[in-house]
């Protein structure tokens, strides 16, 4: 189902890439309504992000070390409950 929302949108193409024919760029409504922020920056923003992506892609990125040690600290905080949990189940009994 198609709403009535219109968007600005930001297409860069690259014909030299052999992966990706064209980025999309959702603009934002305020970025738009800004005095002194001309088409040009607007579109040299797209393409800096889209080059940004692409080094940190390619250099082998992954997700941060921070996320992984998250769910790591979540499972140690699970079963710590869990054997306190056990733990008292078996004194009360």
């Amino acid at each position: 189902m198609v709403k009535g929302v219109s968007r600005q949108v930001i297409v860069v193409r690259q014909p030299d890439t052999k992966l990706f024919e064209q980025a999309i760029f959702l603009v934002r409504e305020e970025a738009l309504g800004r005095e002194g922020v001309t088409d040009q920056q607007i579109l040299t923003e797209a393409c800096q992000v889209a080059d940004q992506y692409v080094r940190t892609r390619a250099n082998g990125a992954k997700k941060p070390r921070r996320l992984r040690l998250q769910g790591l600290g979540w499972m140690l905080i699970g079963s710590g409950v869990t054997g306190l949990a056990w733990l008292l189940s078996f004194l009360v009994l």
